[in-house]
């Protein structure tokens, strides 16, 4: 099979920077779109998968699965999909299809695993999957999501990852306009999550541990900002909220937010994959029926679904628009939170640059 080879940024090892290199994509099969990607964004998993922080990487790493341009050939059985489209690729680019999980459009859970847009096993070229962090990419129809014409397209790119990441679990635990929802951690996901909870018309708090996030979070949409180092504020809070989604990507104590939960709430944590460290105590929990639970990314159904509830309300990511070639600072930015909200790539900037 002839394999088309592109131009790409990625690792070859955990240890060095992202360079230019080159990589194979496949030829469209009858299922296929390519797709002449145009933007692409920069989540924390790209940084934690280029330098091996959760074990596993397969290198060389070319990240990227918040992945948005127009597509340039479909395939001859494709339905969805036809040439010029605005559409997306997010975290997903195939999974079993078969399993449960599957069955209820919630592939991210696959039973068989899912195969990462990065990282993943590629079961058409062998070896691993290489994400957006390049010119092209080739993906299944039932993979590929439909951007709203509306919408700005690079400003898009957050959503696939970002977005469903925070949509899901409001969803799931059915958030409305009765709702009164808190947001730990003002960041990629944190901004998201404040302004999908408003879309859906819930009462909106963040809690942060610092004062310059106040105003920030209002023009996001936030009602309130709670500061939960000061122990007063989070005294009166006992029993408020319906659901807390938490964002925060590293080890802290979640026992100050479950007490402000009410009965039967539930503390969903999306930022941080690995142990706590911290003792929780469950007595809240049992006395009042509180749960901390986990969500993972969102189903092909689900993304779909946020993408066109974005398009309705016109929400898209705060972004900041960098070239590829600005990626290794973008990175060291990103561990410093210096970036308000999410980094995305303009993929111009691979497409012009020279062939190595």
């Amino acid at each position: 099979m002839h394999k088309p080879q592109i131009k790409a940024y990625g690792t070859e090892s955990k240890d060095a920077d992202l360079k230019q290199i080159q990589i194979h994509r496949r030829e469209i099969l009858p299922n296929d779109v390519e797709i002449d990607i145009l933007f692409c964004g920069v989540c924390h998993s790209d940084i934690h998968t280029a330098r091996n922080d959760w074990g596993g990487s397969k290198y060389p790493v070319v990240p990227g699965h918040e992945i948005v341009g127009i597509a340039t050939k479909v395939g001859a059985e494709v339905k969805k999909f036809k040439v010029g489209d605005k559409v997306a690729v997010g975290c997903i680019v195939d999974s079993c299809r078969t399993c449960s999980s599957c069955r209820e459009h919630l592939e991210q859970y696959c039973l068989n695993g899912m195969v990462g847009t990065y990282n993943g096993k590629d079961a058409h070229l062998g070896g691993h999957t290489f994400g957006g962090y390049s010119e092209k990419i080739v993906v299944d129809e039932n993979y590929v999501l439909k951007v709203p014409e509306n919408l700005d397209m690079a400003a898009v790119a957050p959503v696939l990852c970002a977005g469903v990441t925070t949509w899901s679990p409001l969803r799931h635990w059915k958030v409305n306009k009765n709702s009164t929802i808190a947001v730990v951690g003002l960041g990629g996901l944190g901004h998201m999550a404040i302004k999908l909870a408003k879309g859906l018309g819930a009462h909106v708090s963040l809690f942060s541990r610092s004062q310059h996030k106040i105003q920030d979070a209002k023009d996001l949409g936030a009602d309130e900002v709670i500061i939960s180092t000061d122990e007063n504020q989070m005294k009166q809070l006992r029993g408020k909220f319906d659901v807390i989604i938490d964002t925060v990507p590293y080890v802290h104590d979640l026992n100050p937010y479950i007490s402000t939960l009410k009965h039967s709430g539930t503390l969903v944590l999306v930022g941080y994959l690995g142990p706590l460290n911290e003792i929780l105590n469950t007595a809240p929990m049992v006395v009042g029926r509180k749960s901390v639970a986990g969500s993972l990314i969102g189903g092909i159904k689900e993304t779909q679904e946020l993408l066109d509830f974005c398009g309705e309300k016109n929400i898209v990511s705060e972004i900041e628009l960098i070239d590829i070639q600005e990626i290794n600072e973008a990175y060291e930015r990103m561990i410093k939170s210096d970036v308000k909200y999410r980094f995305v790539i303009d993929m111009k900037s691979l497409k012009n640059a020279d062939s190595d």
